[in-house]
């Protein structure tokens, strides 16, 4: 917290960008400080002035003084456009650390433009991957990059409630299954209600909607634009439009095509993922290896490059990570599915591939679900 830059955690609702907020406020050794919620109308007036100076006459409401170092948590940022333009004077001008969380990418594009360029550090927050699932769970500490059938015995449990709730905290600390699933839709309700119509201006909400319906049954798939036009009865610009804004605002995500150097013109279009298996089970009927492709994304996500590989004659490779490794994935690792992998990543020059199987595998070139 010693860097004056202002930082902005983003990411999807319930995320716990709201949790990570108080985490760093406890953590400040300092009395000038306070926490804002911009759905609060009355926090929002604060920094609803012309003349920004006049921030300070608002705050010394709330205990701040800029006669030393101060500390402005300022949450869910994306319901006053008007913030980073007080966000900046008020780095420019006085002696404060803010800190904003706000739930897409999307806002941040819009409300912080590159005027802030220098002036902000962006951390992205999206749900748990497994290791932290697994935490969350209070199951006791694993080396999950060790292969054994003890080990294998003991996760899988853990691993297909991973798949089919996935990784909002939230629904992962609820023990019911019932109340998880009630959880799940509450998010995706509050993602449409409040994101998608408020961060959007879209006039047929309803088209986004089924938009979103449609690419759940795609997960995992290459998705095609006209395909997708002509069954929504929509231009291609509108269903770019709409995708680009589910991309931004963390509820899909999509990867393109890795061509190597072996076959330029593979090219095209992109495959797509939802932002966590939980949602994708409560929004529509997917496919056991659908789900499973889905999870292993999550785990990918955060840390790497992803793309994928697909040609003609069933040779694929579905993550193709950081340009190096290939995972391709399975329920079970067949010998035919080794040979393939191995001759796909001969081409590609990757300089590893391997089966990433739910099932255990003792062969080196399969690696667990979670191992990724």
């Amino acid at each position: 917290m010693v860097q004056k830059e202002i930082l902005v955690i983003t990411g999807m609702r319930r995320v716990g960008k709201t949790t990570a907020l108080k985490h760093l406020y406890e953590l400040v050794d300092s009395k000038n400080k306070y926490i804002f919620d911009m759905e609060n109308p009355l926090h929002r007036k604060v920094f609803e002035v012309v003349d920004y100076d006049s921030v300070w006459l608002n705050l010394v409401n709330f205990g701040l003084s800029n006669k030393e170092k101060a500390y402005l948590f300022v949450d869910e940022a994306q319901n006053l456009p008007e913030i980073s333009r007080v966000a900046k004077y008020l780095y420019d001008h006085y002696e404060v650390k803010i800190i904003l969380t706000g739930s897409s990418s999307y806002y941040l594009r819009n409300l912080f433009p590159e005027s802030l360029a220098g002036r902000k550090v962006v951390v992205e927050m999206f749900p748990l991957i497994f290791e932290e699932f697994l935490e969350f769970r209070g199951v006791e500490k694993v080396n999950l990059k060790v292969k054994n059938q003890i080990l294998y015995e003991k996760l899988m449990p853990y691993y297909r409630e991973y798949i089919q709730f996935g990784g909002f905290p939230g629904v992962v600390l609820e023990k019911d299954e019932q109340r998880k699933g009630v959880l799940l839709e509450e998010i995706f309700t509050s993602y449409f209600e409040k994101d998608a119509k408020n961060l959007s201006d879209f006039s047929d909400m309803a088209k986004l909607r089924d938009l979103i319906l449609l690419l759940t049954t795609r997960v995992g798939s290459k998705i095609d634009i006209a395909k997708i036009a002509k069954e929504m009865s929509m231009s291609r610009m509108t269903v770019y439009n709409h995708l680009a804004f589910l991309e931004q605002t963390y509820f899909i995500s999509l990867i393109g095509k890795f061509t190597g150097s072996i076959d330029r013109k593979v090219a095209g279009g992109k495959k797509v993922y939802l932002c966590d298996s939980g949602i994708a089970n409560v929004l529509g009927q997917l496919s056991a290896g659908a789900l499973l492709e889905q999870s292993v994304f999550q785990n990918l996500r955060i840390n790497h490059k992803l793309e994928f590989f697909m040609k003609k004659g069933g040779r694929e490779v579905d993550f193709v990570v950081d340009g190096k490794t290939g995972y391709e994935i399975k329920s079970s690792a067949s010998k035919q599915d080794k040979y393939k992998l191995r001759k796909v990543s001969e081409e590609l020059k990757l300089v590893e591939a391997y089966i990433v199987s739910e099932m255990y595998d003792e062969d080196e070139q399969v690696k667990m679900v979670w191992e990724v």
